[in-house]
């Protein structure tokens, strides 16, 4: 029988298409960093939640696979999946998710939902014709992280809200059914603290640099897949949006396309923020920075991709089969614990 005797980092990233540079530098890299920092002192849970996938439009004939690859692009971006302490798994795979997820939306509120703000932006003026699931999978994402009394969930700044609504959900029901019901995961504020940020990482579409760069959103232009051959990113990043000010500076009001252009560049190479600004604050030539972008991004393809092509799928899914029988244990527990506290099972 697996129990936790450590405190959780959880985090995952949808599978429903393509990884794109921004969820490995906002997602896949932080979650390397944490387990390389925190290694032996935190369980790690990195999952794949394929059942959000569901929420937006998605080849479901493709879905599984894509579910695969997702586990390869995480052991490609570094992620030791074989250290004891860290665990990969299906969302999926795991049926409480799924049913905790409901006794949860019975205590979420209607208008909690719908004030969220992805919820606003992919509904657009077609709310009436979105799924539910849409709606409610802030609900899903607190019970991924309730299941398994996850304090940490490292999210980016377009997760913020999520990650409040599970800790109100929490707070909510321990008030109600007892303060050790769930733990309640830190705030955003301390989680960007723990995580070694100031501010969460949102890289920005090359094209629409007001917008984020994703994966779910047509924009092949100003997307970068981690599939895309490198002298094609290369070439995007040299179209890339900018402004017409002729000065650089890291301002996301004022120079959106320049600002993103600049944490891309800081977080490839690996140095702070800070120390990319100095070498390129003022200068006028937005082509030269352009051209550093490329080069790195460029460099940083061809050595993931390769990584990528090593990863022995064979010996990964022996590994999550280990990972979801031990999840299965742990979240199996959580929910029996729930459903004896609303009144499903009998107390002892």
């Amino acid at each position: 029988m697996f129990t936790m005797t450590k405190e959780v980092i959880l985090t995952g990233v949808r599978s429903n298409d393509q990884p794109t540079l921004g969820n490995y530098l906002g997602a896949f890299l932080p979650m390397v960093e944490l387990q390389r920092k925190f290694a032996g002192a935190y369980q790690v849970n990195m999952f794949v939640p394929d059942l959000h996938s569901l929420t937006t439009p998605v080849d479901h004939g493709g879905l599984y696979a894509n579910t695969v690859m997702s586990l390869k692009y995480y052991a490609a971006a570094g992620l030791d999946w074989r250290n004891q302490d860290t665990f990969i798994y299906r969302q999926s795979f795991i049926p409480a998710h799924s049913e905790l997820a409901w006794i949860l939306d019975c205590f979420t509120y209607f208008g909690e939902m719908r004030r969220m703000t992805q919820f606003k932006e992919k509904a657009g003026d077609g709310e009436e014709n979105v799924s539910v699931g849409l709606l409610n999978y802030p609900v899903l994402m607190a019970a991924d992280i309730l299941l398994y009394g996850a304090r940490w969930v490292p999210v980016g700044d377009d997760q913020r809200q999520h990650l409040e609504i599970a800790r109100n959900i929490a707070l909510r029901m321990n008030r109600k059914f007892g303060d050790e019901l769930f733990t309640v995961p830190e705030t955003w504020s301390k989680q960007l603290a723990f995580a070694g940020r100031t501010e969460g990482v949102r890289i920005r579409s090359l094209s629409s640099p007001d917008k984020k760069m994703s994966k779910s959103v047509q924009d092949p232009r100003g997307t970068i897949l981690l599939s895309d051959h490198p002298d094609t990113a290369a070439k995007k990043v040299l179209g890339a949006t900018t402004d017409s000010l002729g000065r650089i500076s890291f301002d996301w009001q004022r120079q959106p396309g320049v600002t993103n252009l600049l944490q891309i560049l800081a977080l490839l190479q690996g140095k702070p923020q800070g120390e990319i600004n100095a070498d390129w604050l003022d200068k006028p030539s937005y082509g030269e920075l352009k051209q550093a972008v490329a080069k790195a991004l460029s460099e940083f393809l061809e050595d993931f991709q390769a990584k990528l092509r090593g990863v022995d799928e064979a010996a990964l899914l022996d590994g999550l089969k280990t990972s979801e029988k031990a999840m299965n244990q742990i979240a199996g527990g959580t929910l029996l614990r729930v459903q004896t506290a609303v009144g499903l099972r009998p107390r002892r």
